[in-house]
């Protein structure tokens, strides 16, 4: 099915829409470290920390995530720590990024979770 909301939606680029789905399944008011160690235990990917923190500056310009900065805490040796939160152009895009995947691999299911050998 066709959304009309997805015609506006932006398109998103692998890592962000992994970065928005940890977002997302971990609420809003996440930190970075947390969104990196979700996408890392998720995917085992290994993710630079300067990757993810570009990604999360990059979806803040774009205006679908924003930020605020928390109290200072006696376990950070009194140091602030940035928490996210998903925009709701945000999760439009997510949306629309999953819309998307489901409708392209409708019917590749099966073929799609049996790993592939080099050379086959």
């Amino acid at each position: 099915m066709i959304h009309i909301e997805d015609y506006y939606a932006p398109v998103l680029g692998e890592f962000e829409m992994l970065v928005l789905l940890a977002l997302l399944r971990l609420g809003n008011g996440a930190f970075g470290a947390a969104i990196l160690r979700e996408i890392r235990e998720r995917t085992g990917r290994e993710i630079a920390i300067g990757a993810l923190y570009m990604t999360l500056g990059r979806l803040e310009a774009k205006k679908m995530i924003c930020s605020y900065t928390g109290e200072p805490t006696h376990q950070r040796g009194g140091r602030r720590r940035k928490h996210y939160l998903m925009d709701t152009a945000g999760h439009q895009a997510l949306g629309r990024a999953y819309r998307t995947l489901r409708a392209m691999s409708e019917g590749f299911e099966k073929q799609l979770e049996t790993p592939v050998h080099a050379g086959s």
